[in-house]
């Protein structure tokens, strides 16, 4: 039988550091296994998006360009 996934409040969520400390404008991400566990920092028991690691790094290196892309 396949390991359930750790619950959202199990997992150690973070912030980029672009936030700020008081910024309320925020999502959280999670590592987890297969990819990355995304949430509204304002809802922390809100919904969770879940994105395979490979789509998450596309997306971000988009942001390092300043030219996000959407993967062919």
């Amino acid at each position: 039988m396949p390991a359930c996934p750790p619950a959202p409040h199990e997992l150690s969520w973070f912030k980029s550091s672009y936030s700020g400390a008081n910024t309320t404008e925020c999502v959280e991400c999670a590592h987890v296994t297969h990819g990355v566990l995304i949430r509204d920092s304002k809802d922390v028991d809100g919904s969770v998006v879940s994105v395979e690691a490979g789509v998450w790094r596309f997306f971000v290196e988009g942001l390092r360009r300043e030219q996000p892309a959407v993967p062919a």
